[in-house]
């Protein structure tokens, strides 16, 4: 909420307090639960019927290789699709088998709720900290706000593992920022062995690493790693994927070779490319050529295109000190450049309207200081965050959803081939053409650095602040 409309508020109440509470601090769990409803409401009108259909899938799959079927012959009853995820995933979900499929579904549910609070919290404390806003008031309407987008919705209501993933790698995130500071001497380094790993965020890479021993996709972040040169990331990232994937093959070899060898080359598993809820470029030129078959030669072309595209751009945006935005860009890359992404797969939108929104506001901001036309900077950025977020919650794409060969994809005229496509080219347009915030969240020097900017908390050090080379170096 813009500044100037809360303070207006505020100043319209009260400044006594009732039972504890200031009258403001009522308002604000008023407006929190006012949102909360509205999403809800905007989940009714948009969202689909949801039914844990995608856990009722993993749950018979992991009861049925724990009762000693073989876990990737599996075939979900009235469902006609098996287990797709590597061992490992089946391994982690195993505990799942000892309880029933209701129970598992809101078990999920709360849990991705939970890490969608973390995350949350992580994207959206240091921009309150930058303009002031109450930092509890900011995630507590961010939540209900994100969980209404077709990506959370989805994730939430099929049981999916998206949100979990993606706590995963924004656990990196949070890894590099803290080994800047450490690099820097921001912070002092605490006695004991676990302190001092956690304090200087040495185990960045391990959430990237786990994310893509579950799910393949999340390996181009360690691509984006090893083209910015944070060789040690990459590295714990790496090693982790493959020693994960080792220790599933030992409990499950049988289980491991058929995946690798068999399972993970059929895609046909999952689904055929021009179904609608595949929003990945793949699935847009399925649909174009009105094929259930990719075009596969013109998509490796506009792939191989968009993965250039989106890793240069994500290592200039950590070149100018924004991991953020580089995180972002190699998430949706990797949605975009993958053969099959569903919708519930594109949950990197949420920090790319973080992003639009806080462009927005920076350019409000230093407009003021210039004495410019605040009213109107940041606009088009302000004006692109608030419609990619109605169109990931209106998700126009079921209207005009179209199954071959009953119905063309062109049924509907342009238009409705344009809406049925729409969430795909905004996942497009935001690789090309989502902004970075130079400084706004510097997460990594380089391994010299680090060694210097540590002589920094050290009493003896005669070094300054200065003397530190430039995250862009």
């Amino acid at each position: 909420m813009p500044a100037t409309v809360i303070g207006r508020l505020r100043r319209l109440l009260p400044g006594h307090r009732v039972r504890g509470l200031d009258r403001w601090t009522i308002v604000r769990l008023g407006i929190v639960a006012a949102t909360a409803i509205g999403a809800w409401l905007a989940v009714r009108a948009f969202g689909r019927p949801y039914n844990f259909f995608d856990l009722r899938i993993y749950h018979g799959a992991v009861v049925w290789w724990a009762g000693g079927g073989d876990l990737y012959n599996y075939i979900a009853p009235d469902i006609t699709l098996g287990f797709t995820y590597p061992p490992f995933a089946a391994i982690a979900m195993v505990p799942m088998a000892a309880l029933s499929v209701t129970a598992a579904g809101y078990l999920n549910l709360v849990v991705s709720l939970a890490v969608l609070a973390v995350v949350l919290t992580v994207l959206l404390v240091p921009l309150a900290e930058r303009y002031g806003w109450s930092a509890w008031f900011a995630v507590a309407l961010a939540v209900p706000l994100a969980a209404a987008t077709e990506p959370i919705r989805e994730t939430l209501g099929y049981g999916q593992v998206n949100v979990l993933l993606f706590g995963l790698i924004v656990a990196d995130l949070v890894a590099l920022r803290r080994r800047y500071r450490a690099g820097v001497g921001h912070t002092l380094r605490p006695a004991g062995l676990l302190r001092r790993l956690w304090a200087d965020g040495a185990w960045a890479g391990v959430g990237i690493g786990l994310a893509t021993a579950v799910k393949l996709t999340p390996a181009l972040f360690i691509c984006y790693l090893l083209v910015t040169r944070q060789w040690r990331a990459a590295l714990t990232a790496a090693a982790t994927a493959v020693a994960v994937t080792v220790g599933a093959f030992l409990v499950a070899s049988h289980e491991s070779s058929t995946y690798f060898t068999n399972v993970l080359w059929q895609t046909e598993r999952v689904g055929v490319a021009d179904m609608t809820p595949n929003q990945s470029l793949a699935g847009v030129l399925a649909r174009l050529y009105d094929s259930p078959v990719t075009p596969g030669l013109l998509w490796l072309a506009f792939a191989m295109l968009m993965l250039a595209v989106g890793l240069s751009r994500a290592a200039n945006a950590h070149a100018e000190g924004d991991e953020l935005t580089a995180f972002t860009l190699v998430g949706l890359t990797a949605n975009v450049i993958s053969p099959i992404s569903w919708t519930h797969h594109l949950v990197f939108v949420v920090p790319a309207i973080i992003v639009l929104a806080d462009n927005a506001l920076r350019r409000r901001n230093a407009s003021r200081v210039l004495r410019g036309f605040p009213a109107l900077a940041g606009l088009r950025h302000g004006a692109a965050g608030v419609g990619v977020y109605l169109l990931f919650v209106i998700s126009p794409i079921w209207p005009y959803e179209h199954k071959l060969p009953a119905a063309s994809h062109y049924a509907d005229g342009l238009f409705g081939a344009l809406a049925e496509n729409s969430l795909a080219l905004a996942i497009i347009a935001l690789v090309a053409v989502l902004p970075w915030r130079p400084g706004a969240d510097p997460a990594f020097y380089p391994e010299p650095a680090l060694r210097m900017g540590r002589m920094l908390s050290r009493p003896q050090g005669q070094l300054t602040h200065s003397s530190v080379p430039s995250a862009k170096t």
